[in-house]
């Protein structure tokens, strides 16, 4: 499932995938793969990815149910 909330709060922030993975310390591509829902983050990598947007691991990461 892609991650829309991520890239919805990098944008608002003003941020390209580069400057947020440098940032947090992961590649580019990484970040690409996180908002495609195409890799599943450490936990260690989504706080750090929420304390740099400003966000709670909920608005950023939590899937509601269908």
């Amino acid at each position: 499932m892609k991650n829309l909330k991520l890239k919805v709060a990098r944008v608002e922030h003003d941020l390209s995938q580069a400057e947020l993975a440098e940032k947090v310390g992961v590649t580019r591509q990484t970040i690409g793969l996180i908002e495609q829902g195409k890799y599943n983050p450490s936990l260690q990598l989504c706080i750090s990815i929420c304390k740099t947007l400003n966000k709670t691991l909920d608005e950023l990461f939590w899937q509601k149910e269908d």
